[in-house]
């Protein structure tokens, strides 16, 4: 099966949002990737609610919400209510982590588990068969434009063996620092699903990298 590319609008261009939107509906891309932030469990605020209900209403394409917020089970039935196609989560912010899965899919939404560069994917030996995705991050969270860390690779081989193990079905995405240079690994590796921001939205022509991300 084909990777997927899903842009992170957190790299758009705020002051002409519409524009990249419609880009995005153009392009080769098959999600749009939304972080949502909350200054607490990041230290950063990205968007909200209203924002991506804005958004919502121009997109064309299925919306990856990716909550890097506290306490995200307050949030989960709005943010499907708000156009959200895949909910993710993360392990280290959820108390019952198996409850918020299991709320996330009761919205009929898809559901992610995210882990950060220092969690080990030892942490979803008990969950990997109840979730959709699994969103290992590339870099800390709250902040676009980061540099990849290299031990990725090793994390995308742990969890490829762990979902094969425990007969899952759940897909792997990267998010931070995905470029042209490190995604056929991360592919090869076992990676289905490539967040990129920076290196799509500061490109010169952020269709063709598109493009270049879905066809090497």
């Amino acid at each position: 099966m084909p990777h997927l590319i899903a842009p992170s609008l957190l790299s758009a261009n705020f002051l002409n949002l519409g524009k990249d939107i419609e880009m995005v509906n153009r392009s080769q891309a098959d999600w749009f990737h939304l972080d949502v932030m909350d200054g607490v469990f990041v230290p950063n605020i990205s968007f909200g609610l209203p924002v991506i209900e804005r958004i919502k209403k121009a997109a064309l394409k299925p919306f990856d919400v990716h909550l890097m917020i506290i306490d995200p089970d307050r949030y989960i039935e709005r943010f499907r209510k708000t156009g959200a196609d895949i909910i993710s989560v993360h392990a280290e912010a959820c108390s019952h982590l198996h409850r918020s899965v299991y709320l996330i899919k009761s919205t009929g939404a898809l559901a992610g588990v995210v882990l950060n560069p220092h969690s080990p994917v030892s942490l979803l030996a008990d969950i990997i068969c109840d979730a959709d995705m699994v969103l290992l991050m590339s870099v800390n969270p709250g902040f676009g434009g980061q540099k990849f860390i290299e031990n990725t690779y090793q994390k995308v081989r742990d969890l490829k063996e762990l979902i094969l193990k425990k007969n899952s079905k759940a897909t792997i995405e990267i998010d931070g620092g995905v470029d042209l240079a490190n995604a056929p690994l991360l592919v090869k590796e076992g990676a289905g699903i490539l967040v990129a921001g920076n290196t799509i939205f500061s490109s010169p022509d952020p269709e063709e990298m598109i493009s270049r991300l879905k066809n090497f």
